[in-house]
């Protein structure tokens, strides 16, 4: 598909190129020998995939996790490797002969209560599908969810843009935005607002938490402000499930997908040549933010692929379903 859908360069996310030495553990000599015969303990390896899909989720680089942490970049390798950890395997044991979770002995918020922790155990074992009516269900009944009634009024006309930058939600948005006669906001602008300088600024300053707290407002404020109106947001939106969930709440959403290769075009053709001058491993870093992150993607109501047919056919499709959704004429 035509380069030509490439996004704001002001997206917070970006495939950003890792450490040297990122796809081995930073000390060759720690747990050398669980590695060479094979006898990884089961739990640090785990414990370490988990941490490095959430970096990746994140869009972190090993480098930037260890700044943000204070922890060497030697010692994250060594986590995310499952090797030279036996402190949390002390732990492991405990819970083991306490039988009950790690959680439980850390503080997990969900193991606080008895009701939290009948919870845990009743939704253990269950299926996403039954998870998501599960979550549906609770939402409504704590009052995080709009009454039905207002759901086809209200939500469906906001239609927010999920996606990885490079999907095409500027270019799509502002076109769907000009058919349906509805305001476009391009929520990484509103965050610049509200800040007063730009995005490459609040993470350089404040960092990512302060930029996900402007973000969190930004899209508050669109929601509260724009009964109607095509939304555009950051990618990694979706890492923050407070402002997630608000938007599945508030807004139809539409995952607009594409290849990785396209991703990566698209930045380039925009100017951004970063990604590809700074590493050559930074294609791999971006399959494994969307890797990461397209499990969460896909909670959005219409998946649409960019990288299926050209501009003008892809948004012929975007059309139709979001019309059909609203109820107008294809």
């Amino acid at each position: 598909m035509s380069n030509n859908l490439a996004p704001s360069p002001a997206e917070a996310e970006v495939a950003a190129p890792r450490a040297a030495g990122e796809n081995s553990p930073a000390n060759p000599a720690a747990g050398t020998d669980e590695i060479a015969d094979g006898r990884r303990e089961p739990f640090l390896a785990a414990l370490g995939e988990r941490v490095r899909a959430l970096r990746a989720r994140r869009g972190l680089t090993r480098k930037a996790l260890a700044r943000a942490t204070g922890v060497s970049e030697r010692h994250l390798a060594n986590l995310e490797y499952g090797v030279g950890n036996a402190s949390i395997l002390i732990l492991l044991n405990v819970t083991r002969a306490l039988q009950c979770s790690l959680a439980e002995v850390l503080g997990d918020v969900t193991t606080r209560s008895p009701e939290w922790l009948m919870l845990r155990e009743m939704l253990s074992d269950r299926d996403e599908a039954t998870l998501r009516r599960v979550r549906l269900a609770a939402s409504e009944l704590v009052g995080a969810a709009p009454p039905r009634s207002d759901e086809a009024s209200t939500r469906s006309r906001r239609i927010a843009l999920i996606g990885l930058r490079g999907a095409g939600k500027s270019t799509l948005g502002r076109m769907l935005a000009e058919d349906l006669d509805f305001p476009f906001v391009e929520l990484s602008r509103e965050i610049e607002k509200l800040a007063g300088c730009s995005i490459s600024e609040i993470l350089g300053l404040y960092g990512q938490n302060a930029y996900r707290r402007y973000e969190r407002r930004a899209l508050e404020e669109a929601i509260d402000a724009y009964p109607e109106a095509v939304i555009a947001t950051a990618g990694g939106l979706v890492s923050d499930l407070v402002s997630f969930n608000l938007l599945l709440r508030r807004c139809a959403s539409v995952w607009l997908k594409a290849d990785p290769e396209d991703h990566m075009s698209r930045v380039a053709a925009q100017g951004d040549l970063r990604p590809m001058a700074a590493s050559r491993e930074a294609m791999d870093d971006l399959k494994s933010i969307l890797a990461g992150r397209a499990a969460f993607y896909s909670k959005a109501d219409m998946h649409i692929d960019t990288s299926a047919q050209s501009l003008i056919e892809t948004f012929q499709v975007l059309r139709a379903e979001v019309r059909t959704t609203l109820g107008l004429a294809v």
